[in-house]
């Protein structure tokens, strides 16, 4: 059978179809398996040994199609249901499989605050769009795979050390720079911040606010290198963002930090269930305006950003000393 997966973006969301990818690949005899996306995401799949055919989407649609049909799939799985992957569906003409959104869910709970969400994890639900295939989760977890040049050499990290994921697309999921410095303060353990070329200002805003030293790679790394020094963490400390899943398919130690998102949603960090890892979550329960979007704003729409200003970061500090004494 020859499979072609649509998901598009974005990294978090790719990651998470990878529990999809490996047991297609590994449950169906002769699979042949393909993955459609985005060219900027493109690094996060190429190393996958359960793919075998990366497309990617630049800036014309057709274009990608066209060699789509040449490939005479056996079946679509569409894991992003929108209507650029309607267009392909339709274009191809072969049988497929798409991913329920809840959108309506989402909706209620976000502006009518009424939780109709299912408690089930997205990777759960992304899998129940192959289940009349008879795949089922293996239950090990994200995969994320890093080619050899892409390794962070454990030489030039601290030792034993806390990876502070200080970015997240929107500003609604960061803490401000004066809380993250708070954390890096009271903290004994040695701290490396990471986040794109987009979070350097902040990382300089935050170092120039702490007492104590850490190591800043915002902006100096790839995507994969990044993964690469989460990989070697002792524990991370990240938001509701593309590299706490990535640290996830680590098995890593996490405590996620929540602002107007909440993990109802269902995009918690996703740990195999035998794992020895542990997970904490911090999130102010007590607003009634959370969740106030099911993505983020560049700002708060009440004006107070309580969700982020109003969480005690000697909980979070707690939290970091509990999982390390019990490793």
């Amino acid at each position: 059978m020859k499979i072609l997966i649509l998901r598009f973006s974005s990294i978090g969301d790719i990651i998470l179809t990878t529990p999809v990818v490996r047991c297609l690949k590994t449950q169906l005899p002769n699979c042949e398996l393909h993955y459609a996306t985005k060219k900027s995401f493109q690094s996060i799949l190429i190393n996958n040994p359960y793919i075998d055919v990366v497309h990617v989407l630049e800036s014309n649609l057709s274009i990608l199609i066209d060699t789509l049909k040449k490939e005479n799939f056996d079946l679509v799985i569409d894991l992003h249901h929108n209507l650029r992957t309607s267009i392909i569906k339709f274009r191809l003409g072969v049988p497929a499989h798409s991913f329920h959104k809840l959108n309506i869910e989402k909706f209620l709970l976000v502006h009518l605050r009424m939780n109709r969400m299912p408690d089930i994890h997205i990777v759960d639900r992304y899998m129940a769009t192959v289940s009349s295939l008879q795949v089922k989760n293996d239950g090990m977890g994200l995969d994320y795979f890093i080619a050899s040049a892409d390794e962070v050499d454990a030489a030039s990290l601290p030792s034993k050390f806390v990876a502070i994921v200080i970015g997240a697309k929107f500003a609604t999921k960061r803490l401000p720079n004066h809380k993250i410095a708070t954390i890096c303060d009271r903290l004994q353990q040695p701290i490396v911040l990471l986040g794109g070329k987009e979070d350097i200002q902040n990382a300089i805003a935050i170092m120039e606010l702490c007492k104590s030293k850490m190591l800043n790679l915002c902006g100096k790394l790839s995507l994969n290198q990044s993964a690469s020094v989460l990989k070697q963490a002792e524990l991370v400390i990240t938001h509701d963002t593309g590299l706490m899943h990535i640290a996830a398919a680590f098995n890593a130690n996490i405590i996620s930090i929540w602002g107007n998102t909440i993990p109802a949603f269902g995009m918690y960090p996703y740990l195999p269930a035998n794992t020895r890892s542990k997970q904490i979550i911090i999130e102010n329960k007590a607003l009634k305006c959370r969740p106030c979007s099911k993505i983020g704003f560049e700002q708060c729409p009440k004006g107070h950003f309580n969700c982020m200003e109003k969480i005690d970061m000697a909980k979070v500090v707690e939290s970091v000393h509990r999982i390390i004494d019990a490793s």
